[in-house]
């Protein structure tokens, strides 16, 4: 397996995991909390990677930090969930669906991406994927969970592309970044979830199950894995693991909850996958990239090895207007013993060799 490979499998586990967060939320939650829910996986999951790391943020990477934590957890996780709860299961993954679109726009806009036909193909497929997976004939449309879904989509967009921009400090590790964001965006929550839902609920053991995997497997794991994964790869291939989340949801409605899986939705399922492998592709290089380059470093080496080959025989046996020039000690030796003998002209031979690889270097 390659390098890229192997990190674009590690990334992929983020969505994946975040593809049983319905699953975790309708059987171990407690209702009508989805604030509260956005809270117990961001605070705590961020207060332990502080801990772990035992690193803050510096200078410009307090109010850096605070901007993506806003964009990737703070307003992110109450928007998909008022989509969630305004909105049919399958219109709300739809609606979230058009990231890789919304990350395409902004990557050419911040970073300089001119977008492709590919990426924009892939993107578009993997919507129309998504939504043969998940949408259901006769779903209704909720006109304040539609904006919430879009802006929901837009906030994780521009929090990939600014995570991808700023990069992290130097020194500072993806599982520190993490932390602070995580905690940023926990913040961010806090009032906003006790003002509109109130002190939190009495919780079961199994609430204290559920809240503690959403915390630590399904966000701090997974969001180290997201963040260091946008950090290698492209900010388009990184948002085009996305439709891995509602395809694994699916799959754990259909083993889990005995939800059926007809024709269409396997379809829909083949498109998005293969959507989201094609965006993983790296374009072929063409003949003269990275060759053509190669050649030209080739060709100037061997234009400096003989210019250096010339300065160090003619220019070192004539001088200007063609008066001789004393030789080298060396040379000297070799006239006053008359033609090279086979050793010593193994031993030029050797040095005039050293010469043309260091010039070649």
């Amino acid at each position: 397996m390659s390098r890229k490979a192997a990190v674009v499998a590690l990334t992929a586990l983020a969505p994946i995991s975040w593809g049983s967060t319905y699953f975790v939320t309708t059987e171990f939650l407690p209702p009508d909390r989805p604030l509260f829910t956005g809270l117990m996986r961001a605070l705590p999951a961020g207060l332990l990677l502080l801990a772990l790391t035992r690193k803050l943020p510096r200078g410009a990477w307090w109010w850096k930090s605070a901007v993506l934590g806003a964009l990737n957890i703070g307003a992110f996780f109450p928007l998909l969930f008022l989509a969630a709860y305004r909105l049919p299961g399958g219109v709300a993954a739809v609606v979230g669906s058009v990231g890789p679109l919304l990350v395409v726009g902004l990557a050419a806009l911040l970073l300089g991406d001119k977008p492709t036909a590919k990426s924009l193909i892939t993107a578009i497929a993997a919507a129309f994927g998504v939504s043969l997976v998940v949408l259901k004939a006769g779903a209704a449309l909720d006109l304040v969970g539609v904006v919430a879904g879009l802006f929901s989509a837009l906030s994780m967009s521009a929090g990939v592309v600014f995570t991808k921009r700023w990069g992290r400090p130097e020194g500072v590790g993806a599982l520190a970044l993490t932390g602070w964001q995580l905690t940023a965006g926990g913040l961010v929550i806090l009032p906003v979830a006790f003002l509109v839902e109130g002190a939190p609920p009495a919780l079961t053991g199994a609430n204290l199950a559920g809240y503690a995997y959403l915390a630590f497997g399904n966000t701090a794991i997974s969001y180290f894995l997201w963040f260091r994964g946008i950090e290698r790869l492209s900010a388009s291939s990184v948002t085009l693991l996305g439709p891995l989340s509602p395809i694994t949801a699916a799959i754990i409605g259909w083993a889990a909850l005995g939800q059926a899986l007809g024709p269409v939705q396997l379809l829909g399922m083949v498109i998005a996958f293969g959507a989201t492998l094609a965006g993983q592709l790296s374009p072929r290089t063409r003949k003269g990239g990275e060759d053509g380059e190669t050649g030209k470093a080739g060709k100037a080496g061997k234009a400096q090895t003989g210019k250096a080959g010339k300065a160090q025989t003619g220019k070192a046996q004539t001088g200007k207007g063609g008066e001789a020039v004393e030789a080298a000690p060396e040379a000297r030796a070799v006239e006053a013993d008359g033609p090279f003998s086979s050793t010593e002209e193994n031993r030029r031979k050797v040095s005039t060799d050293l010469e043309t690889s260091a010039a070649r270097r």
